[in-house]
């Protein structure tokens, strides 16, 4: 373990990971790309465990603002976080990574029920585990579902692992003098209106519970093994820093 700055992370990836070329849905080849990047960390004796958002296939949010009532809507995200996380255990196992899928909503006959004391074995017998339905109740994100369960499961970070590098200070897409932090505090991240890091529920449980969280580009090189190996990659969160923006 040596070679790792972390030994436990919770991987908060989200469904547009498994798009591929697609407009929407899943793309088999788009999961395998993805389970290749978490069998490089697997490989060095890092326990995993994973939360998948559901955004490929439907969002709560955006179901509630077209008319869907939003615990419903919400419901619906849940279970469009269940396929994507069966999809990507099956992309996994064919890689030769032992996988569990653990589902908040109970629905034995594709997932175990989340079990903290179960799924903290698996990981320990070298087991990836996929969190599914995000907390099981609506009104809640996918992120602060990730957040939750990093603290649950004594997670060293908590890994936000997106399409873009990092943080910045204004949207990257809509403002191209926007500027990536290399590091920032908790409370620069939740008092900052155009920063868009994690929902600020998600944040300020990180935040009081001394959670540190990375946020980096997924499908970069070998970002992923960068950042368990505690490199200077996207952008680090934590109570235990200073905001500064990377050079």
């Amino acid at each position: 373990m040596a070679s790792t700055r972390f030994n436990r992370v919770l991987l908060k990836v989200g469904g547009e990971s498994l798009i591929g070329d697609r407009p929407y849905g899943i793309d088999p080849k788009a999961a395998m790309k993805v389970a290749a990047q978490i069998k490089a960390i697997y490989v060095e004796n890092v326990e995993i465990a994973l939360v998948m958002g559901g955004g490929n296939i439907f969002r709560g949010i955006s179901g509630s603002k077209n008319g869907i009532d939003r615990a419903t809507a919400d419901y619906m995200g849940m279970l469009a976080t269940v396929m994507n996380a069966l999809a990507l255990q099956d992309a996994l196992e064919k890689t030769g990574v032992p996988t569990r899928v653990q589902s908040a909503l109970l629905m034995p006959a594709v997932a175990e029920s989340f079990i903290r004391r179960r799924a903290l074995r698996h990981m320990q017998k070298g087991r990836v585990v996929i969190l599914a339905a995000g907390t099981g109740v609506p009104f809640v994100t996918t992120d602060t579902g990730a957040s939750l369960h990093a603290l649950e499961l004594h997670a060293d970070v908590l890994m936000k692992a997106t399409k873009v590098d990092g943080i910045y200070d204004k949207d990257p897409q809509k403002q191209p003098d926007a500027r990536r932090f290399k590091t920032i505090t908790f409370h620069d991240a939740i008092a900052m209106d155009e920063v868009e890091v994690m929902d600020t529920a998600a944040l300020a449980m990180c935040q009081e519970n001394n959670m540190p969280v990375m946020v980096f580009e997924l499908f970069k090189g070998d970002n992923l093994v960068k950042a368990v190996k505690g490199e200077s990659i996207g952008t680090y969160v934590s109570n235990d820093t200073q905001t500064e923006f990377a050079e």
